[in-house]
């Protein structure tokens, strides 16, 4: 979904248009490389075929090989029709002639293209519609679940008939909403409460996970609540809850992307220190713009135990930098720019121990991210700088905040509702 969000970026910021196909039945188009027999179906057998099996020559919906097959005969024919597959993702496939682009993603058989080369993208769609059976969807507006509507001003993403959806089978639409979609300061831990209905409560949060993709607002109480779905209890449940009555107060908030006439990569990265009460890990959280839009996003809790601030933030911050150097791949590998890389830091010690070349031992714990950032600085490529915590995008992404700030990291993320009267 990341790169979707970037392509969708790079078109509102070039004006490129989006064109949706659909392939029916993409699983029987693939090719088995391996011997796989099947079972003769009921009322198909007879005497001569008892004790018998088929062997398949294409493959079938249901078998592990499927996706694989389909999407490797997907491949070659787009090999053979002159593009390029992508490092950086191998779901994108692109095409440069006369300084002009046509990119492909697919997902499954989910196909979006865009690009400024108009004769190649009505190529490529004759082309593709003789390979396989394709249905042309047009202008893109309902890609997996996600609604997306466009207009001069720019390319609005969200997900309200999702929510609304979702509400509707929790029985929440009448429901009293909540400002902020976690309690500031909450005291969430394992042993919050009495269990609860196991199967209902990991549907639900699964649910919230996908939602995710269109709403950074509910990414972090969607992180907390995840970390126990092994064993929920009514604390828990009651977060979720409130989650719910979050999304009733604004289910058709969703991410803008507007024309900012550049592909700059900008990041913000942020730690919570030792803010799990169960094994005192902290909490990163980072965000990555591409052309002023914001395109990528976590909140995790951090593999092992920091022992200060500035070891926490060091870890969000060496994150961050990977998903920005992987953007920044990508839109090179595209021929689009995105050399230019910013990081946004609010602790001073954490950038201090990047610039600053010595080592110590309080940052041996974190030595192998140390480098990794200080080569990204001394080749040039990265540029770090402090930001105040009060304009600190990723705040949203680490903990829970308060009502004027909650709002606050929505427009700086770039999320509005298109919804909402005016």
């Amino acid at each position: 979904m990341s790169t979707v969000r970037t392509l969708i970026s790079c078109a509102a910021n070039f004006e490129w248009p989006l064109y949706q196909l659909d392939v029916k039945n993409a699983f029987l188009h693939g090719d088995l490389q391996e011997e796989v027999y099947m079972e003769i179906p009921p009322g198909f057998d007879t005497a001569q075929t008892k004790g018998k099996a088929l062997k398949l020559k294409k493959s079938l919906y249901g078998l592990k090989q499927s996706p694989r097959a389909w999407f490797d005969r997907f491949r070659r024919a787009m090999c053979k029709m002159g593009y390029r597959q992508c490092n950086g993702d191998h779901t994108v496939f692109y095409h440069h002639c006369n300084n002009r682009v046509t990119i492909l993603a697919v997902y499954v058989d989910d196909i979006i293209i865009t690009g400024d080369d108009t004769l190649e993208i009505a190529r490529l769609k004759k082309n593709l519609s003789k390979e396989f059976e394709v249905k042309d969807l047009g202008q893109l507006r309902y890609f997996l679940g996600i609604e997306i509507a466009r207009s001069p001003k720019g390319i609005v993403l969200s997900q309200r008939k999702y929510v609304l959806d979702l509400l509707n089978e929790t029985g929440m639409l009448g429901c009293r909403t909540a400002s902020t979609p976690i309690e500031q300061n909450h005291k969430l831990c394992a042993q919050s409460g009495d269990p609860v209905d196991k199967e209902k409560y990991q549907r639900l949060v699964g649910r919230l996970i996908y939602l995710c993709h269109t709403r950074p607002d509910i990414t972090y109480a969607v992180s907390v609540v995840s970390r126990y779905m092994h064993d929920p209890r009514s604390g828990h449940m009651d977060a979720v809850c409130r989650i719910l009555r979050y999304l009733k107060s604004n289910p058709g908030k969703g991410l803008w992307f507007k024309r900012n006439d550049h592909l700059n990569i900008e990041g913000y990265c942020d730690a919570d220190w030792a803010s799990c009460l169960d094994d005192r890990r902290s909490t990163s959280g980072y965000c990555a713009f591409v052309g002023g839009n914001l395109v990528s996003w976590r909140s995790k809790k951090q593999p092992v135990v920091s022992r200060s601030t500035a070891e926490a933030e060091y870890r969000a911050m060496s994150v961050c930098l990977s998903e920005m150097l992987w953007l920044k791949n990508l839109l090179s590998e595209l021929k689009l720019g995105g050399v230019y890389l910013k990081l946004w830091c609010d602790n001073k010690a954490a950038i201090n121990i990047a610039n600053n070349p010595v080592q110590h031992d309080r940052t041996k714990h974190v030595e192998i991210d140390r480098f990794f950032i200080k080569e990204r600085l001394d080749d040039g490529t990265l540029k770090l700088s402090h930001v105040a915590s009060s304009e600190q995008v990723a705040d949203c992404l680490t903990k829970g905040l308060g009502v004027n700030e909650c709002m606050l990291a929505c427009n700086k993320m770039g999320m509005i509702d298109i919804y909402r009267p005016s």
